[in-house]
């Protein structure tokens, strides 16, 4: 078969690669182009999931000598070639006017122009020496667009704990398919995925692939680095690393672990399951402690990609058992909610991006107000706050109905472990829904109702054309996949079927309008319905409304709640919001410390609260680490200032040491 489309791809680096020669010239062209290549690579991708079943594949004399560099398209790489793709063009969309907004575009252009190409290579690389070699350049060029703003200590800091945990979760990556390849003796995927490996090795393998994608996916507890690394970047940069770059580690986990693996031991989906569900539940916690909008939004990353390898995680089991339907619809599931979070959370970065442009922060107890001087933006994000909530009829709910569809069917699993820890998951997943709307219920209400709480937020302006445009794509994807998530479902039918097997839901003979159902006797969704029956509703009210309303309007104060003094900081805040889930929760999750100091009535000063939460994964797992580190560097610095005369006694006595123990080794 010819290997057009993979070359086209291939050719798309290339013209990728020939955008750094614009940087320095003109950021709009670089914006335009890169968008353009993203686009026609969306298609290419889009091309090969319609129309080619089969994959394609090429070799170039590069990389490894006597292997060469190796690259494939299958039905798997294309699906996540679509969604990065995808939303790297929204993302150069939004870069055509938040460029006015980003004094150091010229830092920033380089890199991102690698960035996008690196990630496109890692999904088309099929040696282990090319997929790692791409996946350290996407870390690498990602670590430089975090510290695009290095002058200050919280990004420098960002940029040191995301570095660090990309290199640990590179050699993580790098020893898993050493392994493979030492057992198939190739280096190339082909080869890597006929090797039977004993089930140890196999176990070694999934443990490291898990901890190398897991560190950069953001899960529990490898997350330290992910809420402060993304809120550090430039919008549209934070935008790609939480809803795309996440995902390129989805797809290492699942090309190591379901392709080129095989098999799988039983307990392996017990650990990701109870992984996956803490990560749910600690990412939204988090979300809803925080003030910084990025950083709330990075946090619910961890709770999204939580809800992704729950799917994977339950496809695992039911694979294991022999149930290849049920692990069809996990898959179905969890791909879905790949590509539905990409969207969703695209969408709410670039929304947040608009919000700091306009007034300068991205602490939502400064804002407030904003749905009257930013209308158009506040209704693309209600939309997007709505779809990551998982509300009818919006793309985020098919997923999880999807999810929580195949948790339906856990009884029929055989493990009696599986009966009790699947069903705990789904009351897991239940709960992380109800904690993801209550938090968004504070995000948008702190953030564009109420009165402003400071000056930037009252002189605050719509954002730019562009950055509406792509606001508006990604609220109306939310929209269209919600009502119509048929055709979608059909698009990574090839994927769920390299996954489970050959087990997929052909949905190619059935109207896109139709109730959608992937499962027998189960209930159907059917968002076209749904969306007309809620039209309906609406439109009743309205009219109700308007017929019994009286034709006089009366003015009167608003409630002041006890408080006369007309004040916006007499409103809720986002921490007075967050305070009973955190008297809750609080104590097990964050060691929440909180103290109320009042004083005398007498004396005309307020009351104060002072609080203190903490990430227990950070302090307690990488933090001793860290300064333990610090100390050995500091110790071991010494060895930069020896006389000459020193550093040859010390070559010396290095060379003594290793004859000896290569000595003794071979007696």
């Amino acid at each position: 078969m010819q290997d057009y489309l993979l070359k086209g791809l291939l050719l798309s680096f290339v013209l990728y690669l020939g955008l750094i020669l614009l940087a320095r010239k003109n950021y709009r062209a670089v914006y335009l182009l890169s968008g353009f290549y993203a686009g026609l690579s969306f298609l290419l991708s889009l091309f090969f999931l319609l129309f080619h079943g089969s994959s394609q594949a090429a070799v170039f004399p590069l990389g490894l000598p006597g292997t060469g560099a190796h690259f494939r398209i299958d039905s798997l790489s294309a699906f996540f070639l679509l969604v990065v793709n995808l939303a790297a063009f929204m993302a150069s969309l939004y870069g055509l006017g938040y460029g006015s907004h980003f004094a150091e575009q010229q830092r920033i252009l380089p890199f991102y122009i690698l960035f996008l190409g690196s990630m496109n290579m890692v999904l088309l690389a099929a040696d282990m020496f090319s997929f790692l070699f791409f996946w350290e350049l996407m870390s690498l060029s990602s670590w430089a667009l975090v510290m695009s703003s290095h002058k200050e200590k919280e990004t420098a800091e960002a940029g040191f704990i995301y570095l660090l945990m990309a290199v640990l979760g590179t050699f993580a990556l790098l020893f898993s398919m050493s392994l493979l390849a030492s057992h198939s003796g190739t280096f190339s995927f082909e080869g890597m995925s006929k090797a039977a490996l004993p089930s140890k090795s196999a176990s070694v393998v999934f443990a490291l692939a898990l901890f190398g994608a897991g560190s950069k996916a953001g899960l529990v507890p490898l997350h330290a680095w992910l809420p402060r690394a993304h809120p550090a970047a430039p919008s549209h940069v934070s935008a790609l690393m939480s809803g795309v770059m996440t995902k390129v580690a989805v797809y290492g986990f699942l090309r190591i672990v379901f392709d080129l693996l095989r098999t799988q031991e039983k307990w392996w989906s017990y650990l990701l399951l109870v992984i996956a569900g803490v990560s749910m539940i600690a990412g939204v916690l988090y979300a809803l402690m925080q003030h910084d909008l990025k950083r709330l939004l990075a946090y619910h990353t961890i709770e999204n990609i939580g809800i992704v390898f729950v799917g994977i995680g339950l496809a695992m089991a039911f694979k294991t058992y022999g149930m290849v339907a049920a692990s069809a619809l996990s898959f179905s599931a969890s791909l879905f909610h790949v590509l539905n979070h990409s969207i969703f959370k695209n969408l709410l970065f670039l929304g947040a991006g608009s919000i700091q442009s306009s007034t300068g922060s991205r602490d939502m107890e400064k804002l407030g107000g904003l749905v009257s001087k930013m209308p158009y933006t506040a209704f693309a994000f209600l939309i997007g706050s709505m779809a990551i909530c998982a509300l009818p009829p919006l793309n985020g709910f098919v997923s999880e109905w999807l999810l929580m569809q195949s948790i339906l069917l856990s009884p029929q699993l055989p493990s009696w472990g599986l009966k009790f820890l699947v069903p705990s998951i789904g009351a897991f997943l239940a709960l992380s829904a109800a904690l993801a709307a209550s938090c968004f219920i504070k995000v948008y209400g702190i953030t564009f109702l109420g009165r402003p709480r400071s000056m930037s937020a009252m002189a605050a302006t719509e954002t730019d054309r562009w950055s509406l445009l792509a606001l508006y794509f990604l609220a109306f994807l939310c929209l269209l996949w919600g009502v119509f998530p048929a055709p979608v479902l059909h698009l990574l039918g090839p994927a769920v079927g390299l996954l489970s097997g050959g087990e997929y839901f052909n949905l190619s003979g059935k109207p896109f309008y139709e109730p959608l159902s992937l499962t027998i006797d189960r209930n159907a969704y059917n968002g076209l319905f749904l969306i007309l029956l809620l039209g309906g509703f609406s439109l009743c009210v309205l009219f109700m409304v308007l017929g019994k309303a009286s034709p006089y309007t009366r003015k009167t104060p608003a409630w002041d709640c006890g408080y006369p003094e007309n004040s916006p900081f007499c409103q809720y805040t986002a921490g007075s919001y967050a305070q009973p889930i955190r008297k809750v929760f609080g104590p097990a999750f964050f060691a929440a410390k909180e103290k109320v100091v009042c004083l005398s009535p007498w004396l005309p000063k307020p009351a104060r609260i002072f609080l203190r939460l903490h990430d227990l994964a950070w302090e307690y797992g990488y933090l001793p680490v860290a300064r333990t580190i610090d100390r050995w560097s500091a110790k071991i610095n010494i060895l930069q200032f020896l006389t000459v005369r020193r550093y040859l006694v010390l070559v010396f006595v290095t060379l003594v040491v290793l004859l000896l123990s290569l000595a003794l080794m071979l007696q």
